[in-house]
């Protein structure tokens, strides 16, 4: 192996998409269940340059003939270059991380940070929020240490933090939809930061926002960031522009890994155009409707018939939770999926939304539609519902003209989001 990543668990990191489209090199992953197995390949040193991840970042120190200063403050090594047999280990999460916060403008000087977790990656976060000029690091965890100072989560929320760090997997894939502290509850907030980014926007993420606080960032570009800098020990030379590349990169692997949801009234076009849509993006189609139906075994009349329009909802949620935490889809969603804003959540968290604009007098009555029995009930929907079409969607679809027409104008908002 010349390049490539060890760690325990390997299956869902993006380490190997991102090299290769950096920089054209070969790099593996390279799982090692058991320490064991680590210490054995670290033994053999057959490779040009590594990443380390979790559990390994402090083990490999101990094969490290040189550690650069701020890996051994740190206590941990994720880049490891081979020269001539003689291993030499870096910590470019310190940088990724650093970077991560600047691209964001969260100012650490003078503030109180609060940083959830107490692993390897607290100490990186830690490091950079010191080095900048915070006033106070507080530690947070579910087991906390009275000596040592650690807080509760219950602690936390007034604790008068301004920034919180998230280090710990809480809703990280596929165990999303955790979060262990009310954000809501902490006025004064200025930044929240997770560095989990799968999904990409964590429910801590998701909170902040709905709360208001003015940067809520979760750790994509951190783990984009970290791997440019990590590529220049490996190859021993600088990008000509190492910020310029990590958005490029950021930028690449969002538009390739996050779902596009389709929202809108009935008949307004979102299984045509999604499928379209999916086919152009290389995405798999997925239609709401008919993984409810597939998934409860009756027709949607008759899940409307036996259990009314709520007991409808309830099954649209379980299938946009579902579907939601998954990535590279194309998901049409059911006119009313935005009547829940949980349903917004779960789209929201790996994806971006489209509103699928049609005329009033363009969509079709009835076709099997409960809810679309006659124009006017067309039109009280639309009016109760365009207000919430327009808050959830990050790009507004006219479909008034050819279909080709409207493919373009989803194509060409898709450019504008992603390349923002």
């Amino acid at each position: 192996m010349e390049y490539g990543l060890i760690g325990a668990k390997l299956g869902h990191s993006y380490s190997k998409i991102i090299h290769e489209m950096l920089c054209g090199y070969h790099y593996d992953l390279c799982p090692l269940p058991t320490e064991e197995e680590a210490r054995a390949f670290l033994t053999r040193r057959q490779f040009k340059a590594i990443n380390v991840t979790i559990p390994y970042k402090k083990l490999v120190m101990e094969y490290c003939s040189y550690i650069d200063p701020r890996a051994k403050a740190i206590g941990a090594v994720n880049t490891v270059v081979n020269k001539n047999g003689l291993l030499y280990g870096y910590n470019t999460d310190y940088m990724g991380f650093a970077h991560l916060c600047d691209a964001h403008g969260v100012n650490f000087a003078g503030r109180t940070v609060l940083i959830l977790g107490t692993g390897g990656t607290h100490n990186t976060t830690s490091a950079v929020a010191r080095d900048k000029g915070a006033a106070k690091v507080l530690t947070v965890s579910r087991h906390p240490d009275p000596e040592k100072g650690e807080l509760s989560y219950a602690e936390a929320v007034s604790s008068g933090a301004q920034i919180v760090v998230n280090t710990t997997p809480a809703g990280m894939y596929p165990n999303v939809g955790v979060c262990n502290l009310d954000v809501a509850a902490m006025p004064g907030l200025e930044a929240v930061v997770d560095v989990v980014y799968n999904p990409d926007k964590t429910e801590l993420i998701l909170r902040a926002e709905e709360a208001g606080v003015p940067v809520a960032v979760g750790g994509l570009e951190m783990l984009v960031a970290q791997a440019v800098y990590a590529a220049e020990y490996f190859l021993d030379r600088k990008f000509e522009d190492a910020p310029v590349e990590i958005r490029r990169i950021t930028a690449a692997l969002r538009r390739d890994m996050l779902n596009i949801a389709l929202i809108g009234m009935p008949s307004c076009g979102k299984t045509t155009l999604g499928r379209l849509l999916a086919k152009s993006l290389g995405r798999t189609f997925v239609d709401l409707d008919e993984e409810i139906v597939k998934t409860d075994g009756r027709s949607i009349p008759d899940i409307f018939s036996a259990e009314g329009e709520d007991g409808f909802r309830a099954r649209e949620t379980a299938e946009a939770r579902r579907f939601g935490r998954e990535g590279r889809q194309l998901i049409s969603c059911g006119g009313g999926i935005v009547k829940r804003p949980e349903n917004l959540r779960a789209l929201h968290q790996n994806g971006v939304i489209l509103f699928i604009d049609r005329p009033l007098d363009a969509l079709t009555v009835g076709g099997g539609r409960p809810l679309s029995s006659s124009m006017d009930a067309l039109r009280q929907m639309e009016a109760q519902r365009r207000p919430l079409y327009l808050a959830a969607a990050d790009a507004v679809i006219p479909n008034n003209g050819t279909l080709d027409e409207a493919l373009r104008a989803a194509m060409e908002a898709l450019d504008e989001i992603f390349d923002s």
